[in-house]
């Protein structure tokens, strides 16, 4: 097999190289070449340290992993039109196999209609797209958004049970995306089921950024205050870091002033816990590299797969982040 090339290709750039040669030009993609599979992963952008571990994962498997001649890497910074961009430029090289991490979950019917009429399958990694596209691409891998909500939820039923009515700030991460909407359906489901008592007191999109985070939770405190609340529920860690620090500034004890929940379980996030800055994190795990190749040739050979491949995750409360931290894979 000749020597693999990774091809990290700028956001926005035109994609350069060779098509993939798994059959004449009436054949779209599919079944690759002596090389090994052609891969375009359109990624979400940098804009955590989770996507950074997610992105590194990724390149590291298909460096790795022999059946993959070259994997066509596109940072879309958060932008939809980009990763649009790069599906029709994937399409356009006649790749085997296309990865798309969405940005949001609307708005792909037509790109993705394209790529099932050139014959090339995609796989979304991480986020899901809404259920009217569900026919357009063949499986997802990534986490169980709903199911991390409500390990937050049943969290904070928990913790505050003996509270008359518990005072919540939510921090949503980007708008539209799958992550946000189902983080905060699956928390308010355990809180409701429950009967939970609770007001939320505010909610707005910090945009999954530790500057977002920062400024939003600057925007709650100087309209609310914090005496009389209770907890923050931050959709990431990079929201709830930049939280963190806006709560400090203002003279107020994160963890302690205010409860606090993080999701993704970042270095950065169990050191805050650690710190007694974080009360309880959910962890959302990146590094699936591995799993995502193997999908991704059971798909080029037209294997069936389940429709979605969770990855393996946990959840972490007080006396529980000293230990975990050195066990931090970004």
């Amino acid at each position: 097999m000749l020597k693999k090339t990774l091809a990290g290709i700028a956001a926005g750039a035109l994609l350069l190289g060779m098509a993939a040669c798994g059959g004449s030009d009436d054949d779209g993609g599919g079944g690759g070449s002596d090389d090994g599979l052609i891969v375009g992963f359109a990624q979400v952008g940098a804009e955590s340290a989770w996507r950074v571990a997610n992105s590194e994962s990724v390149k590291a498997s298909a460096e790795a992993d022999e059946r993959i001649g070259e994997l066509k890497f596109v940072d879309a910074q958060q932008e939809q039109e980009k990763q649009i961009e790069a599906i029709r430029n994937f399409i356009t090289q006649k790749v085997d196999v296309i990865v798309l991490a969405p940005v949001v979950e609307t708005g792909w019917t037509d790109v993705l209609t394209e790529a099932e009429n050139a014959g090339i399958p995609v796989i979304l990694a991480d986020r899901g797209i809404e259920e009217a596209d569900e026919d357009l691409y063949v499986t997802r891998i990534g986490s169980d958004f709903i199911e991390e909500g409500r390990k937050a939820g049943t969290w904070t039923t928990e913790e505050f049970a003996d509270n008359d009515t518990t005072r919540i700030l939510q921090l949503e991460g980007t708008v539209g995306s799958a992550p946000a909407n189902d983080r905060k359906t699956g928390f308010f489901e355990v809180l409701d089921s429950e009967g939970f008592s609770y007001e939320l007191v505010d909610s707005q999109s910090g945009d999954f950024t530790a500057e977002g985070g920062k400024a939003v939770m600057e925007t709650f405190i100087s309209t609310h205050g914090l005496e009389d609340i209770d907890l923050l529920y931050a959709h990431n860690d990079e929201m709830g870091l930049g939280a963190i620090q806006a709560i400090e500034e203002a003279g107020y004890t994160p963890g302690v002033d205010i409860e606090i929940i993080i999701v993704d379980g970042s270095k950065a996030g169990f050191e805050a816990g650690a710190e007694g800055k974080v009360n309880y994190i959910v962890e959302c795990n990146p590094v699936f590299g591995d799993q995502l190749m193997d999908l991704v040739v059971q798909v080029a050979n037209g294997d069936e797969v389940e429709k979605f491949t969770a990855v393996e995750e946990s959840a972490y409360g007080e006396g529980e982040f000293e230990a975990e931290l050195p066990n931090r894979k970004f």
